[in-house]
């Protein structure tokens, strides 16, 4: 039968299951990325297993996130991030190399492969003929030590492009287009896989765009064919030989199908606070903003910083205004300021931070109180930005530097101003130091861990009990994204690999009081409505609470990866059968869980009492066997050592 690039990825990595959506499978692992915000927990994770070497084809640790040194906790954990891809054979990008997703994309991924990351936008190197996919930290460190990655089995939407963007409009509003028809739960159970005459339409980099975002449609992963384009961008890259040829076969069918019309796409925004809150540009025309913001995994291309100096060449910006430029690689950069694209942004009064995700994960470039920010980041849950009463937008380059000049939101079409077209550099620089190289294995072996004093071993969980009573600590609206769950930013992330002090944080932007009340109240369950845990992959956000006692998250629904995490770190995750279930519990209510352990085991549906209320209801789980098993044993780590020592007997 003919295939689609997703289905032929999928069967050439398959390991266990069939390939059945819905159904859990077994994928081999090829490759892996890592920032420092997840690494530093991935990295203790295999010291804790023991692993010699890293046993996928190449993995990567990169340090992007957390770049400013206000004290030593970052560049302690750097260093440590430096002796550990040492010690396991990994590659290592040191701070101001840049973004992970783009750097991955000029240095390592390969169509064909499947890539695994600890980070929820690695999706964005499905634009190379990848299967690419976030995941918690501790799935990647399972991968990195030659583990196959569980997922279910997802659907194929299947999204065909025709026609080409007309002018002022780009990538950013195609992937925002999705997001308007679809919302932040459009893609959930699903890879998207983009073709059609459309695709040839859009550079290596457009496609990066597309695929990354992706990640706020929930989707599994995004899938761009390997074509002439990725040929021409791997042979700029010094990497031609990487290339092959990987399309959909004629006749291959989807199990969602739908078509975009790229001619009919309009200048797109993001209102605040979420990726799927999408309008055109025009309606929200003439809002003043504070902040326009260039850069991110969301937008990292040469093209999406050269034409933004372009459009602001021989201007200057609005008075009041920060422009805030990110750029998202030194090999990048470099081409940049060769072509004197810097020198347009900075003589328009454009502030330039290093290469890094800064802003986008809360790390610096924070916006002002109740001041409006428009960002070309891919999230704007409240919080994010390291501002908590944030406002914040997201568009395209275009839109940005725009409104840059305006003072306000300004649909690009009405600026007066002549469309600028940018050309790729004739010859592009291609900086092979991105990356530090594996140590050679024998020399690799002898290299010490170097552990600053902000890291902490990650305690030991118990298994899974028999009967619990558990207060609901905590009940939650829809769509509670992991920065809200565990917020990220500069005070918080210096934290990540000492999780006594990472968890004082939890919860705090939806009740500061959570923590205290955890401490005293010891286990517990948490409420929530739909689409609980979507964005960020950070496991922290599961690893956090459930330090603090939290055994049970009751809600109408999940996003995969936080999923995914829960079940990893021992949290029974559950959801309602009967919805009304959800607006009769308050928080305070103890919820009554017996015989748990034969339960979980004999089916997927569970009865749980109210205390005190004479009210009983129904919940589900949608648990493998093997995670089951993990359940029951208090989370993959003690699975994982139960395992070795069944093995030693």
């Amino acid at each position: 039968m003919p295939s689609n690039i997703t289905q032929k990825l999928i069967k050439n990595h398959l390991i266990s299951g069939e390939m059945i959506p819905g159904e859990e499978i077994g994928l081999k692992i090829d490759q892996t990325l890592t920032q420092d915000a997840t690494g530093t927990m991935v990295m203790l994770e295999l010291e804790a297993m023991g692993l010699e070497r890293a046993k996928t084809e190449a993995s990567a640790q990169y340090v992007d996130h957390n770049l400013i040194q206000v004290d030593s906790k970052n560049p302690d954990d750097h260093l440590f991030l430096e002796s550990a891809t040492r010690r396991f054979g990994i590659y290592f990008s040191r701070p101001g190399n840049g973004v992970s997703h783009p750097v991955h994309m000029q240095r390592l991924a390969k169509p064909g492969k499947t890539l695994l990351g600890s980070d929820s936008h690695t999706c964005a190197n499905g634009c190379m003929g990848m299967l690419a996919m976030g995941a918690g930290g501790i799935d990647v460190a399972m991968a990195i030590a030659g583990e196959p990655f569980y997922v279910k089995m997802p659907k194929v939407w299947g999204v065909k492009l025709t026609g080409e963007l007309p002018d002022w409009v780009s990538a950013k509003d195609v992937i925002l287009e999705m997001l308007r028809r679809h919302g932040v739960k459009g893609g959930v159970g699903k890879v998207i896989e983009y073709y059609g005459p459309g695709v040839k339409t859009l550079s290596a980099m457009d496609r990066h765009v597309i695929a990354n975002m992706g990640a706020e449609l929930g989707a599994t992963g995004t899938v761009f064919p390997s074509d002439e384009e990725i040929k021409r961008f791997l042979k700029e890259q010094g990497r031609e030989g990487d290339w092959i040829l990987l399309e959909a076969d004629d006749g291959a069918t989807y199990d969602i199908n739908e078509e975009l019309n790229l001619s009919d796409v309009v200048p797109l925004i993001a209102k605040p606070s979420s990726p799927g809150n999408v309008v055109p540009v025009s309606e929200v025309e003439g809002t003043p903003i504070y902040q326009s913001y260039i850069g991110s995994s969301a937008n990292p291309g040469y093209r999406d910083f050269a034409i933004a100096a372009e459009i602001v060449k021989g201007k200057h910006i609005a008075d009041g205004i920060s422009f805030d430029v990110n750029p998202t690689s030194r090999q990048m950069l470099t081409d940049l300021v060769r072509e004197s694209h810097i020198a347009s942004l900075l003589q328009s009064g454009a502030r330039l931070h290093q290469a890094g995700c800064n802003g986008c994960i809360g790390m610096g470039q924070a916006p002002a109180t109740g001041r409006n920010s428009l960002r070309t980041t891919p999230r704007n849950f409240p919080g994010r930005s390291g501002t908590r009463e944030d406002s914040v937008f997201l568009c395209s380059p275009e839109t940005a530097a725009v409104s840059a000049l305006t003072g306000k939101i300004t649909d690009p079409r009405n600026a007066n101003i002549q469309y600028p077209k940018v050309d790729q550099p004739k010859n592009p620089v291609i900086d092979t130091k991105l990356l530090d190289e594996p140590l050679p294995y024998e020399e690799a072996k002898k290299v010490k861990l170097q552990k600053g004093p902000n890291i902490a071993s990650i305690p030991k969980m118990d298994e899974m009990p028999d009967k619990m009573e558990l207060p609901i600590l905590l009940k939650m609206g829809d769509n509670i994204s992991t920065d809200e769950i565990l917020a990220g930013g500069a005070r918080v992330l210096p934290y990540r690999s000492n999780l006594p002090e990472i968890s004082k944080f939890t919860f705090e932007i939806i009740d500061r009081t959570y923590y205290t009340r955890a401490k005293e109240t010891g286990e517990h369950a948490v409420v929530g409505g739909f689409n609980y845990g979507q964005g960020s992959s950070r496991e922290h956000a599961a690893l956090a609470p459930r330090y603090l006692g939290l055994r049970v998250a009751l809600v109408k629904d999940f996003a995969r990866i936080h999923w995914q995490n829960l079940v990893n770190f021992g949290v029974l995750p559950i959801t309602f059968i009967n919805e009304e279930d959800y607006n009769s519990l308050e928080q305070g209510d103890v919820l009554e869980l017996e015989d748990i352990r034969k339960k979980i085991a004999q089916g997927n549906e569970l009865t749980i009492s109210v205390k005190g209320k004479n009210k009983e209801m129904k919940v589900k789980h949608l648990l493998s066997e093997r995670q089951i098993d993990i359940i029951l044993a208090g989370g993959l780590i003690n699975w994982v050592k139960k395992r070795q020592a069944e093995r030693t007997v």
